[in-house]
């Protein structure tokens, strides 16, 4: 049993306990972020994310969002509408090969601060098929996940896909207290979004709950594949600094 599991006694007032792992202030302190002069915070910027990612400062980054434009689900999985209706929007966007999201991935770990966090978007294929090989060589952990029941049913060729799932990544050196300041956030989280503009909007409560949590205001929050930009939203509603781009703009 851990030393923090040890601590908590069934019936018992961990009122205390929980205060010390949940601190209202963060202890994590980014440093100041100078941001070269072509990027600005709080708008959309049109870029390649590796680039992107490429001009900031490393170990600078409390928190990062990372939404890959999968291809494996294309190549390995043939529904046969990839051309058809919902499908085709789907495949205009220009898929990212799986050394591409490893390069992403092991760009982010760089930037992020010791004990900064990586929220990864993930689809079942390849939560159930395998994800790790993308971690390899990073100094991320994986310490959590979240599920996003959308309300409504989508595409798939046994079960209907009725969810999203959300991988909690956090930079070595793991730590709870002082870096994660709230406890109530279920793992299964229910937001509806509403249809039309871009075909993979995410849930922009779900991802203010996540950056209140990790985060100070006025902190700094990146996603170098912003899509629909949901993230800039998300930090909008939570007092928080974005900066990020997609290649669509």
């Amino acid at each position: 049993m851990s030393n923090t599991a040890s601590k908590f006694k069934i019936g018992a007032n961990n009122d205390s306990m929980i205060a010390e792992l949940f601190p209202k202030d963060l202890s994590l302190a980014p440093p100041k972020l100078d941001v070269p002069t072509n990027l600005n915070f709080n708008v959309r910027i049109q870029m390649d994310g590796l680039d992107f990612l490429s001009t900031l400062e490393e170990n600078s980054i409390p928190v990062a969002f990372f939404d890959p434009q999968y291809r494996g689900v294309l190549d390995k999985l043939g529904y046969g509408n990839e051309g058809v209706g919902r499908g085709n929007a789907r495949c205009s966007l220009e898929q990212m090969r799986e050394s591409t999201i490893q390069e992403f991935i092991t760009s982010i770990s760089q930037r992020l601060i010791p004990s900064g966090h990586l929220f990864l978007w993930m689809d079942k294929f390849h939560l159930c098929s395998g994800f790790t090989s993308w971690l390899e060589g990073t100094p991320l952990d994986v310490v959590d996940m979240m599920t996003w029941y959308k309300g409504r049913i989508g595409m798939g060729y046994r079960t209907r896909r009725t969810s999203e799932h959300l991988v909690i990544l956090q930079k070595k050196p793991r730590r709870v207290k002082g870096v994660w300041r709230v406890r109530n956030i279920p793992d299964v989280w229910y937001e509806e979004v509403r249809r039309g503009g871009h075909t993979h909007k995410k849930p922009i409560r779900m991802q203010s709950e996540l950056i209140t949590a990790v985060s100070n205001p006025s902190d700094v929050v990146i996603d170098p594949a912003a899509g629909s930009f949901s993230v800039l939203e998300a930090c909008q509603n939570s007092g928080r600094n974005f900066l990020g781009c997609d290649l669509n703009g």
